[in-house]
């Protein structure tokens, strides 16, 4: 059985357990190279100031989380509580000392990665949603009384009876299933008025979720083994902190980014026979093709979690629709979920083209291209014989991009068609992926028409896309062939497609500072007469209209920042950058990164609010993208046995020690900089491979490395010294770099450029066509107008 002991013990017994596993994870760095420590789960907890409420979220990694308010008493957000494969289970608990309801107002409370605890004046409560079984654990510490009592909220459980020493609901949106209330300890229960009391000895509460045995067995397994399996969850969450270790100058963006990672490995989940990544929490708890593979980057592959990668490709792979005489032949899924397949999207199939790339380019793992490459085959020919245009386009539906609400599912709020700027940079992509696979698997004839198909393409591009006289890439072309003039994000998505450096300048400028708000990427300029200052706003419009007509969405904000880093301005990227970590740690979901927000702040208001998804994928991890593979500049390319180091790190950085996970190695970093001045030691350890140092305004110089070996740059403006060893401590080589002249003048011209560049200011005004109507009673999803 749990005694109180166990229940004392285990926290402690965990920290020791995880502490020891970080310790064996260590590697040794050699001369000159510190160790690495990872942060703690411990560490990163974050207090909840007095006064305040902010969501969370815990996930047991297939098909269950559960959604909570730290410091609100009474909350009733449809989704809100325990959520089983899309079936609310119940939305909330009440907890009780001696009769005296617990109020959260009032607690100390201070969320983890692994749990959430509230100290009251009379109790110490910890929340934990366990990996397997279902099932949830309320313990209670430190109790001022001698008895407590506990009360599930919701109107999904039902039925309410006493099953010998336990209580079992009915769970209303999964009437075949039960959700069992029991005490920690098998000690004795009352149960009246919907509210069980027990013994202040009995350890807390377990909640279970399934069929009848199932439950049962949750809870008598929980007696026996709840020490050790709360210890795994620990430890599984633990594990990607030590393999992803970060430490700067900046505890805030170590922890923030920390936090990014462990929510956002959240949606990694295991359904559908394979691993997937929900869209967003807590609504979006499918697999959606589009974001996930928006997603995977950030979220698999700078994290270094290589076998769920190839899993996700290989498992979607499945569901592809290859019935040759299908309207969409050839698609990969945009959704699939327990209710079937949908394929309603054309840009999610150049996506999947481009991560399986991107996973080869991580891994090397050039076996998984034969498993893949039919896959990969069928989705590039039936674009090119179903859905591409003369000129090498390809076309689609209004709503078949990522802008794609639909009012009454029928009307596009934003339409799109038939040939959007950023599916044609993505088809070229695809098509210059699927050529590189192409010569892996000797099919020279492939390889040859998909990269002739991919000329045709760029050679059209500047002259349909670009209108030189204005300097405008348009968003899209319409059927007619005219070029479509709103201001959208989506031109920052084709700029490799342009030759000219300076509309790539001028471009990334006006993006940002028509559509970059500190507070994230707005879809569209608040000019424009069908530009909708905030996302809900139901007296005014409907809420889709909204969606993509001006509401922020972030998961643009990495696309944003790259274009500037690129352009040598990691300052102004940094300044969007930290103000997403400020949120991760001190705004909304704890540790989280929101789908959307308004454009504008709200009346008496100086920052906007948050809206969609409080935890969304693709938000989360093109933040972690960003900062790996370009404020690092960490860039694999395993494929060809290189790997990029192009670091760009913004003024406020000084120090930073990271490592990696690249193939079978791992990158140890260690960089301080203050302005001119830095020092840049790489360590390897894994197979041969050549790193391209590319810093600063310094030539490019590609070193050869093997196992061990150790690379030390030191710059001091004027030159760079670079001194290579091996793993015995031996020096290899010394190289002396200069400066690139020619890199030297591109970034005075791009400095000059960019010296006053600002974010996007909004222009409030009353005659804004959008908010020109007064609906009353409000709009809702089902009205029409």
């Amino acid at each position: 059985m749990v005694d109180n002991r166990v229940c004392l013990c285990f926290w402690k017994k965990a920290a020791g357990i995880l502490l020891a596993a970080a310790s064996l994870l260590v590697v040794s760095c050699g001369e000159n190279m510190k160790e690495l420590s990872p942060l703690s789960i411990d560490e990163l907890g974050v207090s909840i100031p007095n006064g305040h409420s902010r969501e969370y979220s815990y996930t047991d990694k297939s098909g269950g989380f559960y959604y909570g308010m730290t410091s609100t008493d009474s909350w009733g957000d449809w989704y809100a509580g325990w959520n089983v494969n899309a079936k609310r289970i119940f939305a909330d608990y009440r907890l009780y000392v001696d009769g005296e309801r617990l109020l959260r107002k009032n607690a100390h409370v201070r969320v983890y990665p692994d749990r959430l605890m509230r100290h009251y004046d009379k109790a110490v409560e910890t929340f934990c949603l366990l990996d397997k079984p279902r099932l949830l654990y309320v313990r209670m510490d430190s109790i001022q009384g001698k008895l407590v009592s506990l009360m599930l909220e919701g109107e999904n459980v039902t039925d309410a009876r006493k099953d010998g020493n336990s209580v079992v609901y009915t769970a209303k949106e999964s009437p075949e299933n039960v959700v069992r209330m029991a005490p920690a300890n098998g000690v004795a229960i009352e149960f009246n008025d919907s509210i069980m009391t027990v013994p202040a000895s009995s350890g807390g509460f377990l909640i279970a979720f399934g069929t009848e045995e199932d439950s049962r067995e949750a809870i008598e397994g929980f007696r026996k083994e709840g020490e050790n399996w709360l210890t795994e969850r620990s430890r599984r969450i633990q594990s990607l902190l030590n393999h992803n270790p970060l430490k700067t100058n900046l505890d805030s963006l170590d922890h923030a980014l920390a936090w990014i990672m462990l929510t956002n490995d959240q949606l990694i989940t295991y359904q559908h026979g394979g691993y997937g990544m929900y869209a967003g929490l807590p609504w979006f708890t499918d697999f959606w093709g589009r974001d996930m593979f928006i997603s995977m980057p950030g979220a698999v592959l700078c994290t270094g979690q290589f076998e769920t990668a190839r899993d996700i490709l290989a498992s979607f792979a499945r569901y592809q629709d290859t019935v040759s005489t299908s309207p969409t032949y050839g698609r990969i899924p945009n959704r699939l979920n327990l209710e079937g397949v949908l394929y309603n999207t054309t840009d999610g199939t150049p996506r999947f083209v481009m991560q399986v790339h991107d996973y080869l380019k991580y891994t090397g793992d050039t076996a998984f291209v034969k498993e893949i490459y039919p896959s990969v085959k069928i989705a590039t020919d039936a674009s090119l014989r179903l859905y591409t245009d003369e000129k090498g386009y390809l076309t689609h539906a209004d709503a078949d991009t990522w802008m794609d609400a639909k009012r009454q599912s029928k009307y596009p709020c934003s339409p799109r068609g038939n040939r959007a700027v950023d599916v044609q940079a993505l088809w070229y992509i695809q098509l210059m992926n699927a050529a590189d696979l192409a010569r892996y698997m000797n099919r020279e004839e492939d390889a040859r028409r998909w990269n002739d198909a991919a000329a045709r393409l760029r050679s059209n591009f500047e002259r349909d896309f670009v209108d030189t006289a204005t300097q405008f890439v348009y968003d899209h072309l319409n059927t007619d062939g005219t070029g479509d003039t709103q201001i959208r994000p989506n031109a920052i998505y084709a700029l490799d497609l342009i030759s000219d450096s300076n509309l790539k300048m001028h471009e990334t400028k006006e993006v940002w500072e028509r559509l970059v708000y500190p507070w994230g990427v707005s879809s569209l300029d608040q000019d424009d007469e069908q530009f909708h200052p905030y996302h809900e706003q139901w007296h005014r419009y409907h809420k889709d209209d909204a969606y993509h007509n001006g509401t922020i969405w972030l998961w643009n904000n990495g696309m944003a920042m790259q274009r500037m880093i690129e352009n040598g301005q990691a300052d102004i990227a940094y300044t969007l950058f930290r103000n997403m970590n400020r949120q991760a740690l001190a705004e909304g979901a704890v540790g989280s990164l929101s789908e959307n927000a308004d454009a504008w702040p709200r009346a008496g208001q100086t920052w906007v609010r948050r809206s969609g998804t409080f935890l969304q994928a693709w938000s989360n991890s093109e933040h972690i993208r960003v900062w790996n593979q370009y404020f690092l500049g960490v860039r694999p390319d395993m494929l060809n046995h290189s790997i990029t180091l192009a670091p760009q790190l913004p003024s406020d950085l000084k120090e930073v020690d990271s490592r990696v996970n690249i193939g079978d190695g791992i990158l140890h970093m260690i960089i301080s900089k203050e302005n001119a001045n830095g020092t840049y030691r790489y360590k390897w350890n894994g197979a041969p491979v050549t790193l391209k140092l590319d810093i600063d305004s310094y030539q490019t110089l590609d070193v050869p490395v093997s196992a061990g070996s150790l690379i030390t740059a030191k710059a001091d403006g004027a030159c760079m010294t670079v001194e290579v060893s091996d793993a015995s401590g031996k020096k290899t080589a010394n190289h002396i770099v200069e400066p690139d002249a020619a890199k030297v003048e591109k970034k005075k011209l791009q400095d000059a450029y960019f010296s006053d560049t600002h974010f996007a200011k909004p222009s409030y005004r009353e005659n804004i066509k959008s908010m020109s109507r007064y609906f009353d009673p409000p709009l809702t999803y089902q009205s029409i107008e």
